[in-house]
């Protein structure tokens, strides 16, 4: 597996950018010393730059409280909850994102709420170029997007994580066009209630990365919407064939307690038109996070 950010010429050639077809050399890298910081989005004390959708609920109802801040960290809890009832939320970051390297450090703990499926025990994800959460329907289950599933082990089994699954979208995998639901990485299986680090480099439908502490576990690119495993959409928003070029991202909560203790961005929108120069940033992005 390749190690975390390495990301320059491999990854813009893993698209079809002119970068791969002109690489830069190595030094071309070297005589460039700009490293765009990262920039947390979750300031650990509230939630005021994030807007929640949960299913069977208007947007903005932080339904039983599920998304909330303690101990500089935001718990996804269901103490308010008699049943979870498919009640599945997101928690929206209110602002979209096309070129960007995204950091989500995580965690399970406790025990799943009542009613929640098998499948969501220890389950989560990070939902990437996803439709704005004032567009879902009130009975909608999941944005149209691209997921970076999270989960947990049990203590014994494998169990990956960093998987894709495709909420009403479809991506290209292998030079292929990926159509059934999820598909694992080839992460390692974290169990327990350990701290997780999830990072995904974005660089619009050109390439997408998965990368679990410091390991690329899956890279596809050309996402569009398409497909199902999404319902009571709108249809004026699901326009099946559409390119998904940017979007907003969100957190999920599928019914497991999960923690979510940092969450950073580089945005690389400035360098998007500009290969040469994304190859350099990303390279010397690289070399710091070794």
């Amino acid at each position: 597996m390749k190690k975390l950010l390495r990301i320059g010429v491999i990854a813009l050639c893993s698209g079809t950018l002119l970068a791969c077809q002109q690489p830069q050399s190595q030094s071309t890298a070297e005589k460039s010393d700009e490293v765009p910081e990262w920039v947390d989005l979750f300031n650990g004390k509230d939630l005021d730059d994030w807007t929640v959708k949960i299913s069977k609920h208007e947007v903005g109802d932080n339904y039983a409280n599920t998304f909330r801040v303690e101990d500089s960290v935001i718990k996804v809890r269901y103490d308010g909850y008699e049943e979870f009832d498919q009640q599945y939320g997101h928690i929206f970051f209110n602002k979209p994102f096309s070129h960007y390297l995204l950091r989500v450090e995580y965690r399970f703990v406790g025990e799943q709420a009542k009613g929640g499926e098998g499948w969501a025990w220890r389950n989560s994800g990070i939902m990437l170029h996803g439709q704005a959460p004032e567009t879902m329907q009130k009975d909608q289950d999941f944005p149209i997007s691209l997921e970076a599933q999270l989960l947990g082990g049990n203590g014994e089994e494998e169990r990956t994580t960093g998987n894709l699954c495709t909420p009403g979208t479809q991506v290209v995998y292998k030079n292929e066009a990926f159509t059934p639901h999820c598909l694992n990485s080839t992460s390692q299986t974290y169990h327990g209630d350990q701290w997780v680090t999830a990072d995904v480099l974005v660089l619009g439908d050109s390439v997408i990365k998965h990368i679990i502490n410091k390991d690329t576990v899956m890279v596809y690119n050309k996402p569009t919407i398409d497909g199902g495993n999404v319902i009571h959409f709108d249809p004026q928003v699901k326009q099946d064939g559409k390119a998904l070029t940017s979007g907003y991202f969100s957190l999920q909560s599928e019914s497991h307690p999960v923690e979510f203790r940092k969450v950073a961005i580089i945005d690389l929108a400035d360098y998007a038109q500009n290969s040469e120069k994304l190859n350099a940033v990303l390279a010397n992005i690289q070399k710091r996070e070794k």
